[in-house]
């Protein structure tokens, strides 16, 4: 198992063990109806003794996909296996969820290293693009991996057609499609798998609240730019691998970052003036969630000061979430940035959770 418990690219861990010529298989959730654990598109690299990188669910099904996997990778042959969660009861030892998950485990996965590569460049570099899967089944099982970024998807696509692998791009979700055949021993089934870059959190300011909200965020698969004025709270020793820091004047360094409609920016600096300058150069950017740390006496005169000045209308700042955080009753530290942490899952899955907090303790 990931001992790290920060989310992994997969892609990247097929490209490794490739590379480094291992005995692996890929399980990939084709289909997943019901209720289940993981939605189709999860998916894990599993080693030829079953230890594993990523996850397709835990419990009971991850178990029996690493049982497959290590057989898998003896016979060097994929295989496709329906899972059912539909234990008799609570006390049964089967999965009870009700739901039923498709899965693929494929040793043969070497041979799509170059889509995997593909991939895994394309979500370094925060583009989007389409992984399809595809799988033929005769006599033997033969799968094959195939990388489309948005700009690259051709026009005379094959089965499932153009049309369809753009849908599923557009509406961010992964989809099974089964090509009809007059032979039932020849069955081509194609995974269509958008790939959208992990959203990006910005934290202005590197303190304890900071530092404390990035290993939350990293944990939850945000990619994470923390950004002072200060050297000493940008050192990268002072949080997890694969954050980034930026150092220089606030106002400045914000204005001057990439914001895009997946981008949230928590401000967290160390002060009500550094925390007003950051406020003042991102309100008006498409962020999809900007909070500011702060008293309700703190957030109620930067509010008055940048409507009376024309900085921002009524509008514009009622969707600053401030104060910051759902209301949990935080008080130290690790709860505020718990509290934070939990209305960014909020807002980025639900859309919603920028609500007044009430009374909380921030200065």
């Amino acid at each position: 198992m990931d001992r790290d418990y920060r989310p992994i690219d997969v892609h990247r861990k097929v490209v490794e063990f490739a590379d480094g010529g291992r005995l692996f298989a890929v399980a990939l959730v084709l289909k997943a109806e019901g209720s289940t654990p993981r939605e189709a598109g999860a998916k894990a690299v599993i080693d030829e003794n079953g230890s594993i990188w990523g996850t397709v669910g835990g419990g009971k099904v991850e178990a029996e996909c690493q049982r497959r996997a290590i057989e898998a990778c003896k016979a060097k042959c994929p295989v496709i296996f329906d899972f059912y969660l539909e234990g008799a009861g609570a006390t049964d030892d089967a999965p009870i969820c009700g739901g039923t998950m498709r899965i693929l485990i494929d040793p043969t996965a070497v041979k799509g290293r170059p889509a995997y590569a593909q991939a895994a460049e394309a979500l370094q570099k925060r583009e989007r693009g389409i992984l399809l899967t595809a799988i033929r089944s005769a006599k033997e099982t033969d799968v094959g991996a195939q990388w489309f970024s948005e700009e690259a998807i051709p026009l005379d696509a094959a089965f499932p057609g153009t049309e369809a692998i753009r849908s599923c791009l557009a509406r961010e979700m992964s989809q099974l499609f089964v090509e009809d055949s007059a032979s039932p021993a020849a069955r081509l089934e194609v995974f269509v798998e958008p790939l959208i870059p992990k959203p990006l959190l910005l934290i202005v300011g590197g303190g304890h609240i900071g530092q404390a909200l990035a290993i939350q965020a990293t944990l939850i698969g945000f990619d994470v730019v923390v950004m002072d004025d200060r050297p000493e709270f940008t050192n990268p020793a002072l949080f997890p691998d694969g954050v980034a820091t930026r150092c220089g004047d606030v106002a400045g360094e914000v204005a001057n970052f990439p914001v895009s409609d997946d981008t949230y920016i928590v401000v967290v600096t160390r002060g009500h003036k550094h925390d007003a300058d950051a406020l003042r150069a991102c309100i008006h950017s498409p962020a999809a969630y900007i909070g500011m740390i702060g008293s309700k006496r703190k957030v109620a005169l930067i509010r008055k000061d940048f409507i009376e000045t024309g900085i921002a209308t009524e509008e514009e700042f009622n969707r600053v979430c401030a104060p910051i955080g759902l209301d949990i009753g935080s008080v130290t530290v690790p709860e505020i940035a718990t509290s934070i942490t939990a209305q960014l899952i909020a807002v980025r899955r639900k859309g919603s959770g920028c609500t007044t907090p009430g009374d909380m303790v921030q200065r």
